[in-house]
């Protein structure tokens, strides 16, 4: 029997529905999901497995002109899924007329991989809307395949998948066959506090945010927890803990709600707050939150 493996990279505009058509295709929330841009910062890695493939699926930040050092990075984390990808996802909104970033654009017009261009959040549109829109991709993206989904309402995600097993070159797997992610049990956590974060908090207090789990200790019946939330100013700090500690409570009683369930077994969690000024310019501290090598 042949083995089919390759990785699966997942790109588009921030916002796209991106990380929600990455939770679908592995079967696992892997990746937060928020109605906010930007949600993605790092590149998270989901492995499926069946007996002949490997899909190791990639999901990467939105495109954007980055502004400062941290988004810098993030562009790292898209530039670096052209360089090891076996078929290219471009996902675009049905609405979307333009790639943010012409470089990307070229890159995926002359990618040497296959390309599977894919219609998002196609129930909020008109089937009129819809055919234009495909033919106007398949003008500008030629060299891809172009498919209508729904990633939030799983439509049209199984064809995606079937295309992609066919699409894949054979190859033996490049992971363990019971490995579904290449990041740590600690990544999930800050994850899924920032998660929080950015459903909670308004206007910059989300993006000036990192989360970093300091101690995890996992024993037979609970995981016992202690994160830090970094801001880059005292006033931020405040606003992240609330009048008398309450959004912060909130934070951690629905972080601890979801990892319970990640886990499958109780958690304690406990979440503190700290300044680190400025930390989404500074080279060293971007390094430390694995946003460079």
């Amino acid at each position: 029997m042949t083995h089919k493996a390759g990785f699966v990279n997942i790109i588009g505009n921030p916002n796209v529905g991106k990380s929600t058509l990455m939770n679908a295709l592995v079967g696992e929330k892997l990746s937060i999901v928020t109605p906010k841009a930007q949600t993605t910062r790092h590149r998270i890695l989901g492995i499926v497995n069946e007996e002949d493939y490997q899909i190791v699926f990639s999901d990467t930040p939105g495109i954007l002109n980055p502004a400062y050092e941290l988004q810098e990075s993030m562009m790292d984390f898209v530039k670096s899924a052209f360089d090891d990808a076996d078929v290219i996802i471009y996902m675009v909104e049905v609405g979307e007329t333009e790639i943010k970033n012409k470089q990307f654009l070229k890159r995926i017009k002359h990618s040497k991989v296959p390309v599977i261009l894919l219609l998002n959040k196609i129930d909020l549109s008109t089937p009129e809307e819809v055919e234009q829109r495909i033919s106007f991709w398949r003008e500008t993206v030629p060299n891809s395949f172009v498919y209508v989904i729904s990633a939030l309402e799983k439509f049209n995600v199984e064809s995606v998948f079937y295309k992609i097993i066919e699409l894949l070159p054979e190859s033996p797997p490049f992971y363990p066959k019971d490995q579904l992610t290449d990041k740590p049990e600690r990544f999930f956590v800050n994850e899924k506090i920032r998660e929080k974060i950015l459903t909670h908090y308004k206007k910059e207090i989300p993006y000036s945010v990192e989360v970093e789990t300091e101690s995890f200790q996992e024993e037979p019946n609970i995981v016992r927890i202690r994160s830090v939330i970094m801001v880059e100013r005292d006033t931020q700090k405040g606003i992240i803990i609330g009048h008398k500690g309450t959004a912060i409570k909130r934070v951690g009683a629905e972080a601890r709600k979801d990892l319970e369930i990640f886990f499958g077994k109780k958690v304690y969690l406990e979440l503190f707050v700290k300044v680190n000024k400025n930390w989404r310019s500074n080279q060293n501290q971007l390094k430390r939150f694995g946003y460079k090598d």
